[in-house]
């Protein structure tokens, strides 16, 4: 089985500097297993279930239409026609029996042919028998296919080390579905939440991807810096561009429907969770390109390593804002389409609260992105010269002494994330 091993002091870093890394994720951990405790959901912490409502879900496939009068239409006048759609169920109490919905003419309505699979409402009527809705079509089958061909790639292209990121993917699931989810809906804290189940993941992504070692560490504490200055800045435009959280009917619909949860702070904990991962991106590329400048120029300090090294972060940042904006907008082009054909001028569109969200997410989200280039660089240059908490005697401000020419490796393996081949 591999071993992750921590490359720290192979590779020149001061004691004292892996120290204070090291207390300084300790610290982290103990405030996010604090805050874990505190805003922990009252009924425990569980995968969310379906619970019993209006009906039951069930499986069916479609055996056939036919044309028939619409239910409830008789007026005298033309009949209305509508669309009978034939079912075999497929799941629940009813599985291998059969039933039927009409569906409405009128735009949008889903077209239905002989053997789709879908998803319908099933429900027990005042006279003893069954009758069915429409709620959805089944699309287990090209997901779980989809997800093959995304788990596979991942695998070839990264190896092991892809096979860890997948882990950490696992992770991220499991602390929203297990804790975020039930934590919000019992009325906790929205932005407390995040902040804590974003400590979690990054923690979990960043040493499950690349390892146990200073380089990750370094990562993780720019990460969490630029995130919390990107969850500042949500908080403080989000209320003075008075966002309510109720620019959507799925947010009316929560609100009534869980009165404990904070509609608005939803907002909040959105911008904060979906910032991360394009933050953790940001923060490794940083470390990477300081630990390499390092090895290429040894003789750089950290004042020319965080010059280089914020270079390089201005191209990296030009290209992730611009994916950031088009992502989000590529979210809004229905609605903004929308505005835009029944008279909504721009200045009105991008004010509306719906837009407004998307927009605040953006920008917020970006600033978090610029700033975790400076503050990633300048910690990894301190820590990969090894100088910036010792400075004991002359020679401390010439850099570190040069590997012995008998070291069989390069001192520039500090930015190393994978384990080595030799290691499986």
């Amino acid at each position: 089985m591999a071993v992750v091993h921590d490359h720290s002091h192979d590779l020149g870093t001061a004691p004292e500097v892996a120290r204070a890394l090291r207390l300084a994720v300790l610290a982290i951990v103990v405030l996010t297993a604090i805050g874990l405790f505190v805003w922990r959901p009252d009924g425990g912490v569980a995968i969310p279930s379906a619970v019993d409502g209006q009906g039951e879900r069930v499986e069916a496939t479609v055996t056939g239409t036919s044309d028939i009068e619409c239910a409830g239409t008789d007026f005298g006048g033309a009949p209305i026609v509508c669309e009978e759609i034939l079912l075999d169920i497929t799941s629940g109490a009813n599985a291998g029996g059969s039933g039927s919905f009409e569906v409405y003419p009128q735009p949008g309505s889903p077209q239905f042919g002989e053997g789709d699979r879908i998803v319908v409402n099933e429900y027990e009527v005042p006279d003893g028998g069954i009758a069915y809705t429409f709620a959805d079509y089944q699309r287990s089958r090209p997901m779980l296919l989809l997800l093959g061909i995304f788990v596979v790639a991942v695998i070839a292209m990264g190896r092991f080390q892809g096979l860890r990121a997948l882990a950490g993917l696992v992770v991220s699931g499991i602390v929203l579905l297990a804790y975020a989810f039930p934590a919000l809906l019992d009325g906790k804290p929205p932005l407390g939440i995040a902040l804590v189940s974003s400590v979690i993941i990054a923690v979990a992504a960043l040493y499950l991807s690349h390892g146990i070692n200073d380089t990750t560490t370094v990562a993780l504490l720019g990460t969490l810096a630029a995130l919390g200055l990107t969850g500042l800045l949500a908080a403080v435009f989000t209320s003075a561009a008075q966002i309510t959280g109720l620019a959507s009917e799925d947010q009316i619909f929560l609100m009534v429907s869980a009165e404990g949860v904070d509609v608005r702070g939803l907002v909040l904990a959105g911008i904060v969770l979906g910032s991360l991962g394009v933050l953790d991106d940001v923060t490794v590329t940083q470390v990477s390109a300081v630990a390499r400048l390092r090895e290429a120029n040894p003789g750089y300090g950290i004042a020319e390593l965080y010059r280089s090294g914020v270079r390089i972060g201005r191209d990296h940042i030009a290209s992730v804002v611009n994916t950031l904006v088009l992502a989000y907008a590529g979210a809004a082009l229905p609605l903004l389409l929308f505005y835009s054909n029944i008279g909504i001028g721009l200045s009105e569109s991008v004010t509306s609260e719906i837009v407004a969200v998307e927009i605040i997410r953006t920008l917020v989200g970006s600033i978090g992105l610029v700033a975790a280039v400076p503050l990633t660089t300048g910690l990894a240059a301190v820590v990969v010269t090894g100088t910036g908490f010792r400075r004991r005697g002359p020679d401390a401000a010439a850099g570190p002494a040069p590997a012995p020419a008998t070291s069989p490796e390069p001192a520039g393996d500090w930015d190393e994330f994978a384990p080595r081949t030799e290691e499986f």
